[in-house]
């Protein structure tokens, strides 16, 4: 999320009178307490090891798994609706909606189709291209096996989650290359099919100024599910709710963005070879 470079957000104060103000109001428990929530649902957690398998050989196997999530999912359409809002105190002063169609060709290359777009009247901050990318591609995002060489995947213990038996891992950067965004948190695999069901994190790094005069951009702390469509483990919703700190600034940020309405698509070629 960016800041707006020129920021005349709720002026009627100086900032520091402002906060003071609100401090004797007792409002800013409200600000402090909006956390995303990634332990929602998860029953108390259990560090013991894995059974009947090493640490390693677990990785690999929901990795492959997990590509083979990524393949079959290319294979539907689905439809993208994201509502981002920014709150001043518990209410929303400003929004922005957006639905897509979305679909994949033969080479899997995703095509966008906008449906419904409504004018942004977000206070303080604005969406950027990485904020687009991290609702297209980390929100949903699937851990698959051509992926392990970028990030240091550490077992964290077994979990239930809903109601669902878990293995959880931390996940974060091996190394972080220029010019290049990595998702930083948790997952967890369900034990049966080896498939992640959930995640919490946020992309990394978490505050970018591109140029010295640009304004400064900061990622928001995310928790996404999944649910199953025709045997996988498919992202079907993620949601933000997170205080994002501009310096003196903050802004209380909520977002909900939904994955819906997969349908399986016929591929080009087969539709082409019909009479």
């Amino acid at each position: 999320m960016r800041a707006l470079a020129t920021e005349v957000r709720r002026p009627c104060l100086p900032v520091s009178l402002a906060i003071f103000s609100i401090l004797i109001a007792g409002a800013l428990t409200a600000f402090v307490s909006a956390q995303t929530d990634c332990a929602d649902g998860n029953a108390a957690p259990d560090p013991t090891p894995p059974k009947g398998i090493t640490v390693e050989e677990l990785i690999n196997r929901f990795t492959a798994q997990e590509t083979k999530v990524r393949d079959a999912r290319s294979r539907y359409t689905y439809t993208q609706d994201v509502l981002v809002q920014t709150l001043n105190g518990t209410a929303v002063d400003g929004q922005f909606h957006e639905i897509t169609d979305v679909s994949y060709d033969d080479k899997g290359k995703r095509i966008d189709s906008v449906k419904f777009s409504e004018v942004p009247t977000l206070q303080g901050v604005q969406l950027s291209a990485e904020d687009k990318d991290d609702i297209a591609t980390f929100m949903p995002w699937i851990l698959t096996a051509d992926q392990l060489p970028d990030y240091k995947i550490t077992y964290a213990g077994q979990q239930h989650v809903d109601d669902l038996d878990t293995y959880v891992f931390h996940v974060e950067p091996a190394k972080e290359e220029k010019n290049k965004r990595y998702f930083q948190g948790r997952v967890w695999v369900d034990n049966r099919d080896l498939q992640v069901v959930k995640l919490c994190g946020k992309t990394v790094p978490e505050q970018i100024r591109r140029k010295k005069k640009d304004p400064i951009e900061v990622r928001p702390t995310f928790v996404a599910y999944r649910q199953l469509v025709d045997g996988y483990w498919f992202p079907v919703y993620a949601r933000v709710d997170d205080i994002l700190h501009f310096g003196p600034q903050s802004v209380h940020l909520r977002e909900v963005v939904k994955f819906k309405d997969y349908k399986r698509r016929e591929s080009t070629a087969a539709a082409v070879s019909k009479p």
